[in-house]
């Protein structure tokens, strides 16, 4: 066969049908002018439309494929005047809780990830097991078995770190607008009494006076109950009393606020901490052993932190302080310093009771 055989051989072949309908369109144009001699150009979009749907095309093998569909005519497509515009998906804010996707996993895939999950929750409690053993005092190990002294100067550097760091945190969080929670009368509960050793007798109270040093004017100051009571108001609030033995209580308080005594009396420019003292303190044997702790003058300028004069609207008892306490409600209870004789202002931090027994020196909650 020639190439000029195999070429017409590959050629579509016009069908019968196909042929007449074109003819018909082509006599039924009208005649072109001299510059419009392309009959196309005249042929309006419908009928070319037409003619291209009832088209067939023929494969190599001679056969006829299947007539496209027509298009659509310009009537059928929407008009863009009816087409409502989706409104964009509303903002969200960037704290605000988005809902959780739907994960979709393989049965088999989710057994190995659980089993490994399990494995290695198992490792990192056998870890944190092994961690608090360590941590432990040694009469704790020994109870539980651990004959061998774990005490070592790395534990020990240890635990002051994480106290440091604990006293950090908590400054850094803090912030003299930020509230401890009030209650109601209602939720009032009972209050130990948890002087550091034994509850001092009332001897003290007929001499009791507030003596104020390291003040801007150089001098120190004496204050009585009286003078306290009758110079500044009283500020009342119910809340929850936090002590570092595990147990709270939630009682009602009145007293001055520390911040009008501060503005009253103010210390010395580059004061930043006050050294808070009761002097009639007693050990368990019933020897004197004053009590004092540091607080940083940012907490005592606190709104909720009191020097309290009564409780349950009633006068301080000798077991809660008469006859003027400290309360902080956003520390620790080993703050809130009893029956308290004088306050010390200085620019460096104060001695501790407790710091030299690993206790932590700030106490905030």
């Amino acid at each position: 066969m020639t190439n000029e055989e195999k070429r017409d051989s590959f050629e579509p072949k016009d069908s019968p049908s196909l042929r007449t309908e074109l003819k018909q369109e082509v006599a039924a144009l009208p005649e072109a002018g001299p510059k419009e001699a392309n009959p196309s150009a005249l042929t309006p979009p419908e009928k070319i439309e037409t003619a291209e749907a009832t088209e067939q095309q023929v494969n190599g093998d001679g056969s006829h494929s299947t007539p496209r569909e027509p298009a659509p005519k310009p009537d059928d497509v929407p008009s863009p005047n009816i087409v409502k515009p989706v409104p964009p998906e509303k903002q969200r804010r960037f704290f605000e809780e988005r809902p959780l996707p739907a994960i979709g996993m393989v049965p088999r895939v989710m057994r190995n990830r659980t089993r490994r999950e399990v494995l290695a929750f198992g490792i990192g409690a056998a870890a944190v097991a092994t961690g608090a053993a360590y941590l432990l005092p040694q009469n704790t190990l020994s109870r539980l078995g651990v004959r061998r002294d774990m005490n070592s100067r790395g534990k020990e550097w240890l635990l002051n770190n994480a106290l440091l760091l604990d006293d950090d945190v908590a400054e850094a969080l803090y912030s003299n607008n930020r509230m401890v929670p009030t209650y109601t009368r209602a939720q009032i509960t009972p209050i130990k009494n948890n002087y550091n050793g034994v509850t001092p007798e009332p001897w003290y109270i007929s001499g009791w006076n507030l003596r104020l040093d390291g003040l801007a004017s150089g001098l120190s100051v004496s204050l009585d109950i009286r003078k306290l009571m009758n110079h500044f108001s009283v500020h009342e609030q119910i809340t929850r009393f936090v002590c570092v033995e595990g147990w709270s209580a939630i009682a009602w308080w009145a007293g001055l606020r520390f911040d009008d005594l501060l503005r009253a009396y103010p210390p010395k420019s580059q004061a930043k901490w006050a050294r808070v003292e009761s002097s009639v303190n007693l050990d368990n044997s019933g020897s004197p052993d004053p009590y004092f702790v540091s607080i940083d003058l940012a907490t005592a300028r606190h709104p909720q932190t009191l020097l309290a004069t009564h409780h349950n609207g009633q006068a301080l008892t000798l077991e809660h302080g008469a006859p003027l306490r400290l309360l902080v409600p956003v520390k620790l209870g080993l703050k809130n310093v009893k029956a308290i004789t004088r306050i010390t202002y200085s620019a460096e931090e104060p001695r501790d009771y407790w710091a030299p027994y690993g206790y932590s020196s700030y106490d905030g909650i």
